[in-house]
């Protein structure tokens, strides 16, 4: 890890440039490309610290998807986040393959993850899952392949299944098992990274700490935001090389099913703004270039095109020490992605501190 002030390189265009205090990364991951930055996964690979987001309300999801997807490659984004569960994966595919038809990009230039659903978390049904994202996406591999929530629910078609009174049906699933089954996926070359996502500590040390363990996971992605800055569930994963990738980065999309809408807007806070006001910056981009400044790879998702060229902006401004501890100051251990229909189950997440 590096000292606090250290000098570190960062790479931004095609310019490399000696900063004091800019990041967070560790030296082995500081390996940045000309094009964006990356930082080094703990199996070799490179993941870019900015990546765009394709979770769209049901609504949105498939009809947009394909334009703004091209579109985020188009203006310089080469890491996709995507989901079975966000039920638009034919249309990223096709919009990664368009953009690799028309010359834009190379294959290997973009990273794409997808994530194993709740109802596949069954060691027998990890791969038939995977294979099933890849015929959807018509892709080789995927870059990353992780576990979406560790909460195993009823196998079936059904994303969320439910009994007569609109509860969730659990499934009784040992993650280890789930992850031993992601370690094949990774050698049969079907996905070249694993990691997890939504996990806590307690959940990260049973995969770590498990007999027999081939590969660690790569990163953890976890909702983290200056009011949920995750500092101790960081610190964890930095000292076992496991990268934090943030979702909700920007607090949340008021979507009711998957958020607690009582919680004040991330992007109204007077302090953000004052800072975005300080830089000529947005507060949505002062909250993503906070996150890559502490070492956290970072996902931004926008179905505006204004906003998601914008985002790129990133990259074109840094914040100060003082900057970074005012926004730190922000922490209210408060989460927006709940996910409340999984309270109950023995591995829900959420009930650990961190």
């Amino acid at each position: 890890m590096l000292e606090e002030n250290s000098e570190d390189w960062i790479q931004t265009g095609s310019t490399p440039c000696r900063r004091k205090n800019q990041s967070a990364f560790s030296e082995e991951q500081q390996t940045m490309d000309p094009k964006s930055q990356k930082v080094k996964l703990n199996d070799g690979h490179f993941i870019p610290v900015l990546g765009f987001g394709t979770y769209a309300p049901p609504e949105a999801a498939k009809r947009e998807a394909l334009e703004i997807t091209k579109f985020a490659i188009e203006v310089g984004f080469r890491h996709i986040d995507c989901a079975h569960v966000y039920q638009n994966e034919e249309q990223v595919g096709q919009a990664i393959r368009s953009k690799i038809a028309d010359g834009t990009v190379k294959r290997e230039d973009i990273f794409y993850t997808s994530k194993l659903w709740l109802t596949s978390l069954r060691p027998e049904l990890v791969q038939p899952a995977l294979e099933k994202s890849l015929k959807t996406l018509q892709l080789d591999y995927v870059d990353l392949y992780i576990i979406h929530i560790p909460v195993a629910l009823k196998p079936g078609e059904e994303l969320f299944p439910k009994d007569e009174n609109g509860k969730l049906i659990f499934d009784s699933v040992d993650l280890c098992l789930t992850w031993e089954a992601l370690e094949k996926c990774k050698d049969a070359g079907l996905a070249k990274s694993i990691g997890v996502s939504n996990f806590n500590h307690k959940q990260l040390e049973k995969i770590l700490n498990k007999p027999g363990l081939k590969y660690k996971p790569v990163c953890n992605q976890v909702e983290c935001h200056p009011y949920l800055n995750q500092s101790k569930l960081l610190d964890f994963c930095k000292s076992h090389d496991i990268v934090f990738v943030a979702f909700g980065a920007l607090g949340s999309q008021r979507v009711k099913e998957w958020v607690n809408l009582n919680h004040p807007v991330l992007l109204e806070d007077p302090v953000l703004s004052a800072i975005a006001q300080k830089h000529k910056q947005t507060p949505a981009l002062v909250a993503l270039r906070y996150q890559i400044q502490r070492g956290v790879v970072v996902l931004t998702k926008s179905f505006n095109k204004k906003r998601v060229k914008e985002n790129m902006q990133v990259f074109d401004f840094e914040l100060s020490l003082e900057d970074m501890k005012a926004i730190d100051g922000l922490n209210r251990n408060r989460r927006y992605y709940e996910f409340l229909p999984g309270v109950g189950h023995p591995e829900y997440p959420f009930s650990e501190e961190y």
